[in-house]
């Protein structure tokens, strides 16, 4: 049976509603799972109860993670967070590794679950971590942009078979310190963590890069779906 994959909502605060780019959805549905977008909700019923439903999880892009998850203060004008979100999105993930459910992380999801976990975040890399490397580039977003180093002990080398990625990427945010419950594993050349995972769950893993933009024209980024869907539907690889 394909494995029904929990996605998180996108939120627009103008419009004060949820809304969804449709590559997270279509990149689900080509490797074989089946998408449904979770209500804006804190309800811990109802979250404990979607969890119980859902084979697997992925967390989306959009909002800035609150400076507040990882105990500091944000920078004026710089951070725009949606505290609801990361609520929801701490309770979900509290749930999906307390029960062993597989975990996918986009952009944000990265730096949110690194957060969330202990971690800390560069609220904005043009002021705190300058660098040579384009990390907000223009569309068309499928384009890679700039090379990761994957480290070849790492799931993801064991996936993509591969030390050199080229990928797309458009943050401001982005992993500072680790958490201590997570692996590296990719590397931009100026030192900006890529990727990460969580050895002894399941499925947990992390990129700061979109597949959602670039699966239709990238082997490597359908790879990626595949073996989280494949996680969820209970195949090891």
């Amino acid at each position: 049976m394909k494995p029904i994959i929990g996605v998180m909502p996108l939120w627009d605060d103008e419009k004060e509603s949820i809304w969804m780019l449709p590559g997270y959805m279509d990149g689900i549905c080509q490797a074989g799972g089946i998408p449904v977008i979770l209500p804006f909700s804190t309800d811990e019923t109802v979250i404990k109860r979607l969890t119980e439903m859902c084979d697997g999880f992925l967390f989306t892009g959009g909002h800035d993670v609150s400076p507040e998850l990882y105990h500091e203060e944000p920078l004026k004008e710089l951070t725009v967070c949606c505290e609801t979100r990361d609520l929801m999105e701490k309770l979900y993930l509290q749930e999906a590794v307390s029960t062993d459910k597989p975990v996918l992380g986009i952009c944000r999801g990265i730096q949110f679950i690194n957060a969330a976990l202990g971690g800390t975040l560069y609220q904005d890399l043009l002021l705190q971590h300058p660098s040579y490397i384009e990390h907000h580039q223009k569309p068309p977003y499928h384009v890679p942009i700039h090379e990761v180093t994957v480290e070849k002990e790492s799931p993801l080398y064991r996936c993509l078979q591969t030390e050199t990625l080229s990928v797309n990427s458009y943050h401001h945010q982005a992993v500072k310190t680790v958490a201590d419950s997570l692996q590296v594993m990719a590397a931009a050349p100026d030192g900006i963590i890529e990727a990460v995972c969580m050895p002894g769950h399941r499925f947990l893993w992390a990129v700061q890069w979109h597949p959602e933009f670039s699966w239709r024209t990238d082997e490597n980024s359908r790879k990626i779906f595949q073996v989280f869907i494949g996680a969820a539907a209970g195949i090891t690889k």
